[in-house]
């Protein structure tokens, strides 16, 4: 029996003339007819390209040497740049990434959902460089290079980058990883670490700002506890260790680690846990928390449903604003959090249910009571399986935030081709710039 054999690679280079920009942040040329992904090369470019993978239908490339350059180009900032995986777009000028990534979104709504927005709203944007408040670091003994790498997977993802920082990463940690990977070197369970975490709150007098959470495959020995705790002690870092799973998380030093963040313009503090989810960008998240209001406009008067509400990043300053907010999440540690925040806050307008979304619900009571208005933050996934089950008919307004704009259009051309909404806004919101990812926010009024 024949032995199934990868297409053979061409490595000769090739010039190519870049047409497009794909919605992964790659350029898109053409070879012989055949579409050709190009990383490192941007629309307007002529560049000498290398194949990397042959594919039936389309091939990729890398580019080798810029001939002609765009005008958009730009020097990137990090000399890791084409080689970790964690940005695709630092050669782009960022006014010309969110202009990429309002055209996906507007080009996914027309060819996914056959919807338009009737206005396009000006994208949101905030600090460009040291953002990433949360992060996952993979962590590899490289033995042919005696030592030991952290940072983000490259681009290739079989392997781990070598960092020595990263600026999209909050500069407490970004500015550490040299350090990190030299702890982890020095272990005597350095083999055994495939992972590092962090995650950033505020730093005050109740609560650690920064913590590390190290995934250990094997018992730490005292000597690694020791030299985890007094790295922790060194650099003011809270640190957790994970010895199985997420309920396994727990804190080396201090003992009593809590984390929170503040969202101040409506006098909320969020506790949360290390592996909690947050969202990744502090300041952009607090200007699509006052933008999702803008649009969704909930009054003293209204009953208003947040469902995928997590930690209640939406439902708890929504609570200052509406009558009464009912949040849906699925994972039940996050509406347990999501209530003692509530109570912490002093709301007692806010109520949280625990429910899978993807599931049948119209028997559960928090969806046979009648709201005035929708707000939706599904994951990448989307929100169709809830929406075909809600009575839409209550809702004058839905706000629906999204972290993947094929599934908003989707969703979208439900909305509007089926249940009777009119898309009225739609517009990007730059949470992780210098990446491909496009965060998005749509508005829908009853027709």
């Amino acid at each position: 029996m024949a032995r199934n054999r990868s297409p053979r690679i061409d490595k000769t280079p090739f010039p190519a003339d870049i047409l497009d920009l794909s919605h992964d942040g790659r350029g898109v040329a053409r070879r012989e007819g055949k579409a050709v992904f190009v990383s490192g090369a941007l629309p307007g470019e002529r560049v000498m390209a290398e194949q990397t993978a042959k594919n039936r239908h389309f091939d990729e490339a890398r580019t080798v040497e810029v001939l002609q350059a765009s005008p958009d180009r730009v020097a990137p900032r990090c000399p890791h740049f084409g080689t970790c995986g964690g940005c695709v777009l630092q050669h782009l000028d960022e006014t010309r990434q969110i202009a990429a990534k309002q055209h996906v979104l507007l080009e996914n709504l027309e060819r996914i959902g056959h919807v338009a927005a009737q206005a396009v709203l000006p994208p949101l944007t905030d600090a460009s460089w040291g953002y990433r408040r949360k992060g996952r670091f993979s962590v590899r003994r490289v033995n042919k290079k005696d030592r030991t790498l952290v940072g983000f997977r490259e681009q290739d993802p079989r392997f781990v980058a070598d960092l020595g920082e990263c600026h999209t990463v909050i500069p407490e940690i970004g500015s550490r990883i040299a350090a990190l990977a030299l702890l982890v070197e020095s272990l005597q369970a350095r083999a055994d670490i495939p992972q590092i975490e962090f995650i950033a709150g505020d730093r005050t007098p109740d609560y650690s700002g920064i913590a590390l959470i190290f995934r250990h495959l094997q018992p730490l020995s005292e000597s690694d506890l020791i030299a985890l705790a007094e790295f922790g002690q060194a650099h003011d870092f809270a640190i957790f260790l994970q010895p199985g799973g997420v309920e396994s998380v727990h804190a080396l030093w201090p003992q009593a680690s809590q984390l929170a963040f503040a969202l101040p313009q409506w006098n909320i503090e969020l506790a949360f846990r290390p592996l909690d989810f947050i969202q990744v960008n502090a300041g952009l998240n607090q200007k699509m928390i006052a933008r999702t209001f803008e649009l969704l406009d909930p009054q003293p008067q209204d009953r208003v449903l947040d469902l995928f509400c997590g930690l209640g990043n939406f439902t708890l300053p929504m609570a200052r604003l509406a009558g009464e907010v009912v949040g849906v999440e699925g994972e039940a540690g996050l509406v347990a959090r999501a209530r003692e925040n509530a109570q912490r806050n002093g709301l007692a307008n806010a109520q949280f249910h625990a429910a899978d979304l993807t599931q049948d619900q119209r028997g559960a009571p928090w969806m046979r009571q009648g709201f005035d208005k929708l707000l939706l933050d599904p994951p990448r996934s989307g929100a169709i399986d809830v929406l075909r089950q809600l009575p839409l008919k209550q809702f004058e307004r839905i706000v629906y935030v999204s972290c993947h704009p094929g599934s908003l259009a989707r969703d979208a051309g439900f909305l509007v081709n089926e249940a009777g909404y009119a898309l009225k806004s739609a517009g990007v919101m730059d949470m992780f710039p210098h990446t491909a990812h496009v965060e998005s926010i749509a508005l829908f009024e009853r027709r």
